[in-house]
């Protein structure tokens, strides 16, 4: 705070006096115009400091008010910061511009110049801008939350962290994606946790001569030790299809989104244990050769 006093009253005595010298009658002398220049400036100078005084302690007033009312609100606590930190800038921005304007330099200069800074960042930071804009929209309309499985753009994995930005997903091969907000908004969100349960993909084979209702109680059986396979959603077995040497099935069991993995493997396991202790065959080339690897 005392730091931006001394730059202003620096940069504003520095202006006075050099407008005040420049456009002053040449018979008076440099002390004469610069004595001149503080005495006519100085209740000017005197209220924009008051201003900035004024100012960053009501700012401050604000900001602790608006702080206090968002950490209460709904707001994720991912764009509370944002909102905070832009908040502050502007009002920040203001009463410096107002005192300047009290104290008598020409806005106009600063206008021209903010102007063209934003419309140089602007169009450098297109992409930028857009990853925040849709950054705002996935953290007001919230199609996915920190610790869901989600699927954007073919990247699969669990929420991290929702920035303004960035979304970070952990793969369950550990691995960090950084996937800009953009994607959320221009491409399909699957979200395998919005219903707080996940149905497995198994797809197994059996020969045309089994008969379908043991091989199905045989997988029932099976898959009953697994304690992450839940009992609601009800567990669903069919036959899916045919092909030239067997009869597809479709094992369809529910798991946390937590237990996806875990519960895949050990559906596999389970089921050719089971398949092997009852004899159930599957079709597979029995002959392989083998040949030579060059140098």
């Amino acid at each position: 705070m005392h730091t931006l006093f001394r730059f202003f009253i620096s940069f504003y005595l520095s202006f006075l006096i050099f407008d005040e010298i420049y456009f002053m009658p040449a018979e008076k002398t440099y002390l004469e115009q610069a004595q001149d220049s503080i005495v006519m400036f100085t209740p000017r100078l005197v209220g924009a400091i008051l201003i900035l005084w004024i100012g960053f302690k009501v700012i401050n007033k604000i900001m602790s008010f608006v702080e206090k009312a968002l950490s209460n609100s709904s707001l994720s606590e991912t764009i509370r910061p944002f909102i905070i930190s832009l908040l502050g800038i502007v009002l920040k921005v203001s009463i410096i511009l107002g005192a300047a304007g009290v104290a008598g330099v020409d806005l106009s200069i600063f206008a021209t110049i903010i102007g063209a800074s934003v419309l140089a960042i602007g169009l450098s930071l297109q992409g930028s801008l857009g990853n925040l804009a849709s950054g705002l929209l996935v953290l007001s309309l919230k199609p996915y939350k920190v610790n869901d499985w989600i699927e954007i753009n073919e990247k699969f994995g669990k929420v991290a962290e929702i920035g303004i930005f960035n979304t970070t997903v952990i793969t369950p091969g550990n691995k960090t994606l950084i996937i800009p907000n953009s994607l959320a908004t221009s491409d399909v969100i699957t979200n395998h946790s919005k219903k707080g349960v996940l149905r497995l993909e198994i797809d197994i084979t059996m020969p045309y001569a089994e008969s379908f209702p043991r091989v199905k109680q045989i997988i029932i059986e099976a898959l009953s030790t697994i304690p992450s396979l839940l009992e609601t959603p009800k567990l669903e077995i069919g036959i899916e299809g045919y092909d030239s040497h067997s009869v597809q099935i479709a094992v369809r069991p529910y798991v946390k989104p937590d237990d996806y993995w875990d519960a895949t493997f050990a559906c596999y396991e389970n089921i050719k244990r089971a398949f092997s202790e009852n004899n159930i065959k599957v079709a597979y080339s029995e002959g392989v050769e083998l040949g030579s690897i060059g140098a």
